[in-house]
């Protein structure tokens, strides 16, 4: 089963952009829709963005359609969330996930996907 690592969150000013990145060291992705969700303290984890195992599909939350942009790169096997125009609310620990599905990917809920993350803490403050 795919281990995934988390990587590129930090620390950033309102306005300003950060890219995350998902591999998953030692094993092939190719086969597997990759999801992003985020929980900020106090609330439910909620998906952020999808991309199908090809990368033809991709879905994203309303509350970060037109800032966040997701990709893949199969060859080695590590997809991307490049985050800009962040804004405070975006402050949230990071997490992806990925389930085994061909053609399309859904952005929650969190049950539909069997292979974790440990996270990465995004923070967006003045």
């Amino acid at each position: 089963q795919p281990l995934l690592v988390e990587s590129g969150g930090g620390l950033v000013q309102p306005g300003g952009s950060l890219r995350l990145s998902c591999a998953a060291p030692g094993f092939i992705l190719d086969y597997y829709a990759i999801g992003w969700f985020r929980q900020a303290p106090g609330k439910e984890r909620e998906g952020v963005s999808c991309i199908s195992d090809s990368g033809r599909s991709t879905n994203y939350a309303d509350s970060v359609k037109g800032r966040f942009v997701i990709s893949r790169d199969n060859a080695n096997d590590t997809v991307y969330l490049q985050m800009n125009s962040l804004k405070p609310e975006d402050t949230a620990i990071y997490y992806c996930a990925a389930v085994a599905v061909l053609g399309k990917c859904v952005i929650g809920p969190a049950d539909e996907y069997d292979y974790w993350g440990q996270g990465t803490v995004v923070t967006v403050s003045s």
